[in-house]
């Protein structure tokens, strides 16, 4: 080839380089990419996901992606697995269970955000970790299934084998692990022995929430471990107050989900998305399709979360003992039930 007709065929390469980014949207070639990490309920269609990305996606003249595992859990399995090679550019749905073992992981940057403007049953002072909603753990009970639900963890432990519960995995659930730290909490050293006596009430114990809250609803047990706030999807969506939360005297578990950018090219975009999730806007999508509270006192919340029963107390264990002792009680847990 010539080298007249080598410049030439470069020259229409370039021309036809040009003429496709033409056709792109304006901006398109430039358009930053943010990823998320999340789990599957928050990004599914019925999750707050989809508003959440529409929302942000307004201002920020990107384009927001989730990436969906199981749970929290299974979620600080993959960032360690990863490492500093993970893709993502902000992490949402780990709790403050487990914010110290992910901390360890050196991935994330603090969020730089006032905490001044939240409203959570316990003080919060973590710089990295960003609170976005928050919730009890509870015993939803079956009304027609079970008229007298247990009104301590006492009881629950205590009560008729025959009344059974579904719970979750504390390996790989952030629920089953509330459960766990639940326990020991008004057990303490007394906590194997309350699992023993406990084990004869579950009828199962599955890896998710979705599981377990999916084989009450088909009616496989007149109790599972969920939220004080679940009720409230059954009043809103399906008209019907059957589903209650039984409040125990000993107090309840909290669980406050949390979100944090990643050190990584996208930390600008990241921490704008943190800020993001306090506003207004965005603490108004989560009590409908997260079916939990908003953390800041102005978020709107619809009329069902008011008439929802509170606990009287909240209990809430260190979180560096939890990371230091995760394993130890897990493994307290499985002795238990395998007895």
């Amino acid at each position: 080839m010539t080298n007249r007709r080598f410049r030439a065929r470069i020259a229409q390469s370039l021309l036809a380089f040009a003429l496709v980014g033409a056709a792109l949207p304006a901006g398109a070639q430039s358009k930053p990419d943010l990823t998320v990490y999340t789990y599957s309920g928050f990004a599914a269609k019925w999750g707050p996901g989809p508003a959440l990305k529409a929302g942000f996606e307004e201002s920020c003249g990107c384009t927001l992606t989730f990436v969906g595992v199981d749970d929290g859990v299974a979620l600080l399995t993959r960032l360690r697995l990863e490492g500093k090679a993970t893709k993502a550019d902000v992490v949402v749905g780990l709790d403050q269970n487990l914010t110290v073992e992910a901390a360890e992981t050196g991935l994330f940057v603090p969020h730089g955000v006032d905490p001044k403007s939240l409203a959570l049953p316990v003080a919060w002072n973590d710089a990295t970790f960003l609170p976005f909603d928050y919730g009890a753990f509870a015993v939803v009970y079956d009304t027609k299934a079970l008229p007298q639900p247990p009104k301590s963890l006492k009881e629950l432990v205590e009560g008729d084998p025959k009344q059974k519960i579904i719970l979750q995995d504390p390996r790989t659930s952030t629920p089953g692990l509330g459960m766990l730290l639940w326990v020991k909490a008004v057990y303490g050293d007394q906590a194997p022995a309350a699992w023993a006596k406990l084990r004869g009430r579950i009828l199962t114990t599955t890896k998710s929430w979705g599981d377990a809250y999916s084989l009450f609803t088909k009616g496989e047990a007149p109790m599972v471990l969920s939220y004080t706030t679940s009720p409230a999807y059954h009043l809103i969506e399906e008209k019907t107050d059957r589903y209650a939360a039984a409040i125990f005297s000993e107090g309840h578990y909290p669980q406050i989900e949390v979100a944090a950018a990643v050190n990584g090219k996208n930390l600008p975009l990241a921490k704008q998305f943190l800020a993001f999730l306090l506003t207004d806007t965005a603490q108004g999508i989560l009590p409908t399709t997260n079916w939990m509270f908003p953390v800041t006192a102005t978020a709107p919340q619809p009329d069902a979360f008011k008439t929802l029963p509170a606990p009287t107390k909240t209990l809430l264990l260190p979180g560096a003992d939890v990371a230091k002792n995760r394993k130890a009680w897990t493994d307290e847990w499985l002795k238990a039930l395998a007895q």
